[in-house]
């Protein structure tokens, strides 16, 4: 019962963060139709088009982020911190999902004994292929159901320009910026769907590409899903996801920081409180199986204290 609350667990507060950041991880580069500012802009020095349309625009790119997942042969190094440590580690996105080898916690290099039992770990999932799918499998599943929600963000949601638009967001280009907040008049037809009626934020969107670059978001009043029996998300919490472009066009998360608190199953309130940096993005030539991935991670160097 314990995992099944666990599981149950990740998959609130997954489906809570995703939903509110319209989804996010990786993304080929896409060749969608494109409003280039300055050329295009309206007299009004508003960007074209309605604050929905961009929205539309770009939870339609997010779909295909989500989509895209294990399908774009990618490695990178991601730092997690949150309650159960500081952790870093090196990560192969597979045909079957990510495989992962810990390379430094708090920040410093592993023991040996640490390495050694990573090395252990990484061979007994090559060994065991059926209890590593079976993870993965239970992956695409909520991905599933987070694909549904997304799809319902441009009418949970009323969305309005910030002032000042476009904004500068560096040399690489203009964004369009909009703030959103519940609509109304949305009703929410599943049970894990009520999780868009108590949000709010910011989201700053590629004026050329039309794909998120970040977004910010708040949970401005109590979320209670199935009558509040099945789960509580409490306001006060917040959501910030930031994405970038790799020099091979490919879109990726570069940095989710999450403070969330919910009471699961009438059981206990859970804090979720998690920081994570992804950096060093390198386009592998091709998409591995999860057992080629662990063993190149195997083969890697890895520094030892």
């Amino acid at each position: 019962m314990a995992r099944q609350t666990f599981q149950f667990r990740n998959q609130l507060i997954w489906t809570a963060s995703l939903c509110l950041l319209a989804g996010a991880r990786m993304a080929t580069a896409q060749q969608s139709a494109v409003v280039r500012l300055g050329a295009a802009q309206t007299d009004s020095g508003l960007p074209p088009g309605t604050p929905l349309t961009w929205a539309e625009d770009a939870v339609r790119n997010e779909l295909k982020v989500i989509e895209a997942a294990d399908t774009v042969p990618l490695q990178f190094r991601e730092r997690k911190v949150n309650a159960k440590g500081d952790t870093t580690r090196e990560i192969i996105e597979s045909k079957d999902g990510n495989v992962a080898r810990l390379v430094e916690r708090n920040g410093q290099p592993i023991s040996a004994k640490e390495d050694a039992a990573e090395q252990a770990r990484l061979m007994e999932d090559i060994n065991s292929p059926d209890d590593f799918l079976k993870h993965h499998r239970k992956d695409t599943e909520v991905r599933g159901s987070v694909i549904k929600l997304v799809e319902m963000m441009p009418q949970a949601m009323i969305y309005s320009y910030t002032p000042g638009q476009p904004q500068s967001k560096d040399a690489a280009g203009l964004q369009v910026v909009l703030d959103f907040h519940p609509n109304p008049s949305f009703h929410p037809p599943t049970m894990f769907a009520e999780a868009l009626t108590g949000l709010e934020g910011r989201v700053w969107i590629d004026a050329q590409s039309h794909y998120l670059t970040r977004i910010e978001g708040r949970v401005l009043r109590p979320v209670d899903m199935g009558f509040g029996l099945v789960a509580k998300i409490y306001p006060g919490g917040t959501l910030e996801l930031e994405q970038t472009r790799t020099p091979e066009g490919q879109w990726v998360y570069s940095h989710l920081d999450e403070h969330l608190t919910a009471r699961v199953l009438v059981v206990k309130t859970l804090p979720e409180d998690t920081v994570v940096t992804s950096w060093n993005f390198r386009s592998m030539p091709a998409l591995l199986s999860y057992q080629d991935g662990a063993r190149m991670l195997l083969a890697m160097p890895v520094a030892i204290r």
